[in-house]
């Protein structure tokens, strides 16, 4: 089930007290290395989405991503994820052309429901109706791209006479639904180009995929892999990274215990930096690990993004060494 495959980085934005600087400084910073990755040969740059987070979590992925589409002129730019149910579909259709636009058309949307109660209450969303408002949402949304006129009656959204202007410039933008569950995969097969997750999940349920929405054609698996690093001294990178990788675990299993909604059984869970070093969670792979172990997935499943994580807090300079190594020993032998 060989595939092509882009790689790239996930970018929260976040800004935590440890390491703390000036906003505009952290966020410019970033933007900088963005747009310094697709110089290096990287493939993409995604925007993840999470509110109420003390560390800054970036809450506005599309306004990033538009920023992000300034800055470059040859990267696939995406959400991963965008949390639907927070949106006014007609709004988000709108704001998404607009940044697919000036992009260059290199906008894909990661899209799921959220999982923490405390960010649906702030929104004033309905944390029990969230699966039923995204399956209207979608409807909605890729009817809006595809240039429809929408007239809507629904339990949650009624529209009439929607209809996104200046269109979307491809008439769709590449959707890819995140989950854990069946229900996930079913959108993923009714509405989506794809599906955002695990390559795991993705196997347990791809029976549900025939016929998905996107033509016909195989759907594509973005793999958010949070906790993966490559270093030729795994060891030592252990003791460089594992700081700043600790803090996305701890902060994902206080969110993942809040409501247990997640999806899954066992989430990530708080656990002190020595503790984290020793669970597993971080895999730093040698370049040629590296290269064997995504070679297997990409046999596995019909792989398209492998999106690895800049932690939050680490240095640019740590970060352009440890992609700079990706880049030059692992990316050429997907090329």
């Amino acid at each position: 089930m060989s595939s092509k495959v882009s790689f790239g980085y996930l970018y929260d934005f976040r800004n935590p007290p440890q390491w703390h600087r000036p906003w505009a400084e952290l966020y410019a910073e970033m933007l900088d290395l963005v747009a310094w990755t697709e110089e290096a040969g990287f493939d993409g740059a995604w925007v993840p989405e999470h509110h109420l987070a003390d560390d800054g979590y970036m809450p506005s992925p599309l306004v990033a991503l538009t920023a992000m589409a300034a800055r470059t002129s040859r990267i696939t730019l995406g959400s991963g994820i965008a949390l639907a149910p927070l949106y006014n579909p007609m709004r988000f259709a709108e704001d998404a052309a607009v940044a697919d636009i000036i992009a260059g058309g290199r906008l894909e949307i990661g899209l799921a429901i959220g999982y923490r109660r405390r960010e649906t209450a702030a929104f004033g969303v309905d944390f029990t109706k969230r699966g039923r408002m995204f399956d209207e949402w979608l409807e909605i949304v890729t009817r809006l791209w595809a240039g429809e006129t929408v007239d809507f009656a629904g339990q949650f959204y009624n529209l009439t006479g929607a209809k996104v202007m200046p269109p979307a410039p491809r008439g769709r933008i590449p959707i890819y639904v995140g989950g854990f569950n069946e229900k996930a995969m079913a959108r993923v097969a009714r509405y989506g180009d794809g599906y955002i997750g695990n390559p795991e999940v993705f196997s347990q349920w791809s029976d549900k995929l025939e016929g998905n929405g996107s033509g016909g054609n195989p759907p594509g698996v973005a793999i958010t892999a949070l906790f993966n690093a490559v270093a030729e001294d795994p060891e030592k990178a252990m003791d460089e990274i594992a700081p700043y990788y600790h803090h996305v675990n701890n902060s994902y299993g206080q969110w993942f215990n809040e409501d247990r909604a997640l999806g899954l059984d066992e989430g990530m869970q708080p656990m002190d930096l020595d503790a984290f070093k020793q669970s597993g969670v971080l895999q730093i792979w040698t370049p040629a690990e590296a290269i064997e172990k995504l070679k297997a997935m990409q046999e596995a499943v019909p792989l398209k993004s492998f999106m690895m994580m800049m932690p939050a807090g680490m240095p640019a300079k740590m970060f352009v060494e440890y992609a700079e190594l990706f880049a030059g020993k692992v990316v050429p032998a997907f090329r």
